[in-house]
C-alpha cells in the first residue's frame, strides 16, 4: 500500500486532480455556509432595468441568472447535486457491474451467457438516448436521475470484470480452492474479488467523471434534476437564450463541469498507473 501511494503521489497531474476534487467537495459540503445567498432567492434588483441578468460584480461575484438569483450561490449548491449524483449513481453502477461480471465470469455456462447477452444488449443502445428514454418513462427527480444513470452505466465495468474473472478462474489457486472443498460463494468473495479491487477502484473513479457529464446532459435536456434544485446542466439550459448577452451564465457552470470531470479522469489515470505500473501510459 505504501508503494502504491508513493507512485500515486509522484504523479503530478493526479495530485492536481485530487486537490481540485477536494476543493469542489469542500465547497459542496459547506455550501450553506459559503454561499452568500439562498440559491432560490430572487432579488428585485437582481436584473437590469431591461430585465437582463447582472454581470459579475462585487455583490454578485458570478452575476445573476435570468430570474435574478445569485449565480455563485447556485453554483455552490449545484456542486452538491453533481457530486451526490456522481458518487451515489456511479457507486450503484459499479456494484451492479462488478457483481454481474464476477458471477458471469466465474459460473459461465448459460448463467454467464445470459448475463453477458444482457450486457451486450444494453451496450447496443447509446447511453444518453437510453438515459433519456428511461427518464421520460419515470418521473424526473434526484432519486430517479441516480437510478437512471446507475442502470445505464453498469455495463462497461461488467464487461471488464467478466474478462478478468474468466482469466483468474483458470488460475491454479482457484483449482486448489475447489479441490479443498471451497464453495462458490467463498471462492467469489475470498479468492476472486480481492484481486479485482484495483480494477474496481480505477473504474469507480473514472466512472464518476462520466456520471457527472451524463447528469449535466440530462439536466440540460430537461430530463435531469428539476427546478428549483440547482444543477449545473439545468443552469446552462435556463441560460442558453442569453448566451450572447450574458455568456458568463453558460461559461461558468460549463467550466465547473469540465474541470470536475477532468479532475476525476486525472485521478483515475493516476490510480490505474499506481495500482498496476505495467499499465503506465496506456489507455
Amino acid at each position: 500500500m505504501g508503494d502504491t501511494w508513493k507512485r500515486f503521489r509522484g504523479d503530478r497531474l493526479a495530485m492536481v486532480g485530487l486537490v481540485v476534487i477536494f476543493i469542489f467537495a469542500v465547497a459542496a459540503i459547506f455550501a450553506p455556509v459559503i454561499a452568500p445567498y439562498n440559491p432560490t432567492e430572487q432579488f428585485f434588483d437582481g436584473l437590469t432595468d431591461e430585465g437582463s441578468p447582472l454581470p459579475p460584480g462585487w455583490r454578485f461575484w458570478f452575476g445573476t441568472d435570468t430570474n435574478g438569483r445569485d449565480q455563485f450561490s447556485r453554483l455552490l449548491f449545484g456542486a452538491q447535486t453533481s457530486l451526490l449524483i456522481g458518487i451515489v449513481a456511479n457507486g450503484i453502477a459499479v456494484t451492479i457491474g462488478t457483481a454481474l461480471g464476477l458471477v458471469a465470469g466465474y459460473l459461465r455456462g448459460w448463467t454467464g451467457a445470459s448475463i453477458m447477452r444482457l450486457t451486450d444488449l444494453m451496450m447496443a443502445f447509446p447511453p444518453l438516448l437510453l438515459a433519456i428514454a428511461l427518464a421520460a418513462i419515470l418521473k424526473p427527480g434526484l432519486n430517479i436521475v441516480i437510478l437512471v444513470i446507475a442502470l445505464v452505466n453498469w455495463v462497461q465495468i461488467a464487461r471488464v470484470i467478466y474478462t478478468e474473472t474468466v482469466s483468474l478462474s483458470e488460475r491454479e489457486y482457484i483449482e486448489a480452492a475447489r479441490a479443498l472443498g471451497a464453495g462458490n460463494g467463498r471462492i467469489l468473495l475470498r479468492h476472486l474479488l480481492p484481486h479485482l479491487i484495483p480494477t474496481v477502484i480505477v473504474y469507480a473513479t473514472l466512472g464518476i467523471a462520466t456520471t457527472v457529464l451524463l447528469e449535466a446532459m440530462l439536466s440540460f435536456l430537461g430530463r435531469g434534476v428539476q427546478p428549483p434544485t440547482p444543477a449545473w446542466g439545468m443552469m446552462i439550459f435556463e441560460s442558453q437564450s442569453y448566451f450572447l448577452n450574458a455568456p458568463w451564465l453558460v461559461f461558468i457552470p460549463g467550466a465547473a463541469i469540465l474541470i470536475l470531470a477532468l479532475a476525476f479522469n486525472l485521478v483515475g489515470d493516476g490510480l490505474r498507473d499506481a495500482l498496476d505500473p505495467t499499465q503506465r501510459g496506456r489507455g
